[in-house]
């Protein structure tokens, strides 16, 4: 399942440009000053980890709607479901990145089972000013995984890139506690249900809106189930489940083949107006009016 998911999203030969390994676990990314790189509208929902590192020029990017600069010697840090479009880069740009699909990150505990406000900042904050000795680290790691991947295949080559990716999330673990503090994750019943709530969310499309529809599949109360999410994350599950929602309106909104109407549908609203009201309580403005602003910004 996860193979496919790694050989849709690279396929196609424009997301090929710079690919120089993948397999059903990772890619690697390593796109050195491509003067042929042009200003891309595509749209795309990213289906896998991803920590890019621009090493010189810069590239402007829309991430979940909002424009933002990836400039030299900072990191981007994408998890799955973050919506990536419009790029614009310098003719002169370089940087290099790694692609992990997530049943492969589900066997990393340190980063699969990160605590909710580090998933919360990394949303938020997905681009981040590395020091010049980290710059260095991710090189290093990154050159070694590449020289594993893609000379002679050993006897242990699949372990000794696990071994590889394990001791570089390690790393960079501490790298990231410069930025927010990660607690470890907990193994309570309490923590390990509201994880599995998480990936249910994560993993469902179209989402249902309802803490019942969640509750039921979890085999427990809907009771039960706002209380660990508020002792667990502060927030509510409903307040959970609307930003996934919202995550994913977004991603159909920034889609210019499809109607709002067809959004509507595509994610199971009952009808057009209890869309746009829904809409316009998370986004502060309609359908229209969002997609209005969003061509605004890119032009």
């Amino acid at each position: 399942m996860e193979k496919k998911i790694m050989e849709r999203s690279l396929n196609d030969d424009k997301a090929k440009e710079g690919v120089i390994y993948y397999d059903d676990r990772l890619a690697l990314i390593d796109n050195i000053s491509n003067p042929k790189m042009q200003k891309r509208q595509e749209v795309i929902k990213v289906n896998v980890f991803i920590s890019l590192l621009c090493l010189r020029g810069s590239v402007s990017i829309s991430i979940n709607g909002e424009k933002k600069a990836l400039k030299t010697n900072e990191l981007l840090i994408c998890r799955p479901n973050i919506i990536i479009g419009n790029s614009e880069p310098d003719t002169d740009v370089e940087f290099r990145g790694i692609c992990l699909s997530p049943e492969y990150i589900k066997q990393m505990t340190l980063i699969s089972r990160s605590t909710w406000n580090a998933q919360q900042f990394f949303e938020k904050n997905p681009i981040l000013s590395l020091r010049s000795e980290e710059v260095t680290l991710f090189n290093q790691y990154y050159d070694l995984l590449r020289s594993k991947l893609t000379n002679a295949a050993c006897k242990h080559g699949r372990e000794v890139t696990d071994a590889l990716l394990r001791a570089f999330m390690y790393e960079f673990h501490d790298v990231l506690e410069r930025f927010i503090e990660i607690k470890p994750h907990g193994y309570t019943s309490a923590e390990n249900l509201f994880f599995a709530f998480t990936e249910l969310i994560a993993s469902s499309y179209p989402k249902s809106r309802s803490v019942a529809w969640y509750a039921d599949k979890l085999h427990i109360t809907p009771k039960y189930l706002s209380a660990i999410c508020k002792e667990t994350s502060e927030h509510t599950a409903s307040e959970i489940i609307n930003q996934y929602v919202v995550t994913d309106i977004k991603q159909l909104l920034n889609r210019t083949d499809m109607s709002i109407k067809e959004v509507s549908n595509e994610l199971d609203f009952p009808n057009l107006s209890f869309f746009g009201k829904y809409v316009k309580r998370y986004f502060g403005c309609s359908p229209r009016e969002y997609r209005d602003k969003l061509s605004q910004k890119f032009e």
